[in-house]
């Protein structure tokens, strides 16, 4: 019988795990601060009522080529987006501008009400930078991304004009399994609920190329999570990271020419 609980797990897999949240969140709030002092921040703008609808929005140094749309992870449970500033760093360099909004997190909100606040930011970072968009997100992120694509989403037909690429980093997107956890306590999802918040379950994905990246050394259940994405929806591919775990698989969004930010700008 599997333990579903042991299954989603990563922390407890992944050598010095604690470790790494007080280290991104030192490498962001340095970022942060020098891109705050040259004028290239506008921090904690709002795009909605929530206390936690707020946008940080990160600037290239020139006229910007267009908008990358950063969602945290964090099993809808966790974090907010000041651990990750330092993530814009390889697409500003390429000249793009980057926002990375933060979402309320469960049990507050229902993962339906945060998808909801999601599509929400990236319509209000919309209106801060023309020319296209890309939407990225990390694991429960991914998820929250890949569903900005799915047709009961309603998107302007501004934003869905633009889009030009969604990449799901190491996502969910089936959270059927997740009704088996005890995370589900704080999801409080039912089987309805979970079929609708799973994007590979959409049949017909708005028609924009999807990479789906996920670390060759992560969960064997990460892994199919993102092969099934990447088999359900026909404009996606897959790309597996070898060596990477779920930690560590996100770390080239730092880079202008890493692979992640290739595969992100293409």
């Amino acid at each position: 019988m599997t333990d579903w609980d042991d299954a989603y797990a990563n922390g407890a897999y992944i050598a010095g795990a604690d470790d790494f949240p007080p280290r991104w969140a030192e490498r962001a709030a340095d970022w942060r601060s020098v891109e705050h002092a040259i004028g290239r921040a506008r921090l904690n703008l709002s795009y909605g009522e929530g206390a936690r609808n707020r946008l940080d929005l990160f600037l290239p140094a020139g006229r910007p080529t267009g908008l990358v749309v950063f969602v945290h992870g964090g099993y809808w449970r966790a974090f907010d987006n000041k651990s990750w500033s330092h993530l814009a760093a390889g697409a500003t360099a390429r000249g793009w501008a980057v926002a990375m909004p933060c979402y309320t997190l469960a049990p507050e909100a229902r993962i339906s009400e945060i998808t909801q606040e999601v599509r929400q930011a990236a319509e209000k970072a919309a209106t801060l930078v023309e020319g296209p968009i890309v939407l990225a997100g990390h694991s429960a992120g991914g998820h929250l991304v890949a569903r900005m694509l799915c047709r009961d989403v309603a998107l302007s037909k501004d934003v869905e004009d633009r889009l030009q690429r969604v990449v799901p980093i190491s996502p969910l997107c089936d959270l059927r399994p997740l009704l088996n956890t005890t995370m589900n306590e704080d999801f409080q999802m039912d089987t309805a609920e979970a079929e609708a918040e799973s994007p590979m379950l959409e049949k017909t994905p708005r028609d924009i190329p999807v990479t789906v990246w996920v670390g060759g050394d992560e969960r064997p259940v990460f892994l199919d999570q993102a092969r099934w994405l990447a088999e359900a929806w026909p404009r996606a591919e897959l790309h597996i990271a070898d060596g990477l775990h779920h930690f560590n698989v996100i770390d080239g969004l730092e880079e202008p020419d890493s692979p992640l930010t290739n595969a992100l700008l293409a």
